[in-house]
């Protein structure tokens, strides 16, 4: 066998092992939750959009939501804004929405569109207010058991998927940034990421909700033990919830609404590998936590 061919058949053996998998991916939606240090480390941020754009060429139909908390930190210092957080929260006074409004839908959103547009004409850009893709009112947190007033921060009451629907008929990638508007007071509200990625997963009846992070994915005894839960079923989450550290709350409870809301996986994975979707989505061993409905006929073989 000559050298050439030597270097060629690993190739093909890994074309071949993601043939099941492209073959029961083919056709569906995948909603990305984009965020954590693939959001601000320029090498992360190519090889995402290249796995975005290999999935939309492998048949898939991929979404893109984002947030963009060390932009927006970053910002409103630059305006002489402190940033406040309560109850894990970012406290958004008026001042401080049009700041995040500002870097979501014109800084980090604009980015991300270019990079996938680098491959072709593939992603749109486009906030909760556009089409009422997303529908807020006030949150309130309750802190010591009171409700407390963090300002234009929005709770997601409505999701329309039209927009999003239509962008994906037209084989483009839509890219959401997490703000939405209010039907009660008609103010804009900044919604957390990972809860807007989990109810637009939930609303498209999409295949997989895949949410990016800092780590590894759910530690089975963390800080004890670095030993990640490959899987668990959305009971076995449910159980664990109240236990875990605060920054994975949000991101394993959305994981919870969207199996619970008909998306047939949600996986939390690092964000820090590069390609780390593909490994994932198209691999036999994936990498991260997966979390499935509760129904024992639902498996990830393909």
């Amino acid at each position: 066998m000559s050298t050439r061919q030597h270097t060629a058949l690993p190739k093909a053996r890994i074309l071949i092992e993601a043939l099941p998998w492209l073959t029961r991916h083919h056709g569906k939606t995948i909603v990305i939750k984009f965020g954590g240090n693939a959001m601000v480390d320029d090498a992360l941020k190519a090889a995402f959009a290249q796995d975005v754009v290999f999935l939309r060429h492998a048949g898939l139909k991929p979404v893109v939501v984002h947030g963009g908390g060390p932009q927006i930190t970053a910002q409103l210092d630059r305006h002489g804004l402190v940033s406040e957080f309560r109850a894990g929260l970012r406290v958004t006074t008026p001042e401080a929405m049009d700041v995040v409004r500002m870097v979501l839908a014109g800084q980090v959103q604009r980015e991300l569109v270019g990079l996938l547009n680098r491959h072709g004409p593939f992603a749109v850009g486009l906030t909760g207010e556009d089409a009422h893709t997303i529908t807020a009112t006030k949150h309130l947190p309750r802190i010591d058991g009171e409700p407390v007033d963090i300002g234009r921060v929005g709770e997601i009451t409505e999701m329309d998927t039209g927009a999003v629907e239509a962008l994906l008929a037209d084989g483009r990638i839509p890219v959401v940034s997490s703000i939405a508007r209010s039907a009660d007071d008609g103010h804009v509200y900044n919604v957390n990421a990972d809860t807007a990625a989990a109810a637009l997963a939930a609303a498209l009846k999409a295949e997989t909700l895949m949410v990016l992070t800092d780590v590894e994915g759910l530690y089975e005894d963390w800080p004890n033990s670095d030993d990640v839960i490959s899987r668990l079923t959305a009971s076995e989450l449910e159980k664990l919830l109240p236990d875990l550290a605060s920054g994975m709350v949000p991101k394993m409870q959305g994981c919870l609404h969207a199996v619970r809301g008909g998306v047939t996986t949600a996986r939390v994975i690092d964000g820090r590998v590069p390609h780390s979707i593909l490994l994932e989505i198209f691999t036999d061993e994936g990498i991260g936590t997966m979390v499935v409905p509760d129904d024992p006929g639902t498996t990830d073989a393909p």
